[in-house]
């Protein structure tokens, strides 16, 4: 199954791709919910690239690192990438009103497609946060 989810955010191409793909900018919005946080991320941000985002509970309980291999690049446009058996695409479409972010990936079996998306949702809602409360 393939989920989508999106989002528009008000800020120039520039700072929004800066703010998807730094490390540091990622262990700022990298979140499903306040309960958790991403305590260390890395990015080589190339075709064959490593990238690895480690994810815990705020109190401790449960941690996964979400890594995985770039598959496609296309500077400001287009971000691939393979984590496990799953694939993941992020679109980065410009318009009048800023950027829009589709993330399309392969829905895994142990949860629901609602808490997929949902999560996968949120995630994206603080990216946007992350993003327009610096300001364009």
């Amino acid at each position: 199954m393939r989920i989508t989810v999106e989002t528009l955010v008000a800020a120039p191409i520039e700072k929004v791709w800066a703010a998807y793909t730094s490390p540091e900018d990622i262990k700022q919005w990298n979140a499903a919910s306040d309960d958790w946080h991403t305590t260390a991320a890395s990015v080589d941000l190339r075709e064959g690239g490593a990238f690895s985002s480690r994810m815990e509970a705020k109190d401790g309980s449960f941690g996964f690192d979400f890594a995985g291999t770039y598959t496609k690049i296309v500077e400001h446009k287009v971000i691939e990438y393979a984590f496990g058996d799953r694939n993941a695409r992020i679109d980065f479409t410009e318009g009048p009103r800023g950027v829009t972010l589709r993330v399309g990936f392969d829905g895994e079996t142990t949860h629901s497609e609602e808490q997929q998306r949902a999560g996968w949702q949120a995630i994206l809602d603080n990216f946007k946060k992350h993003v327009e409360k610096q300001g364009a």
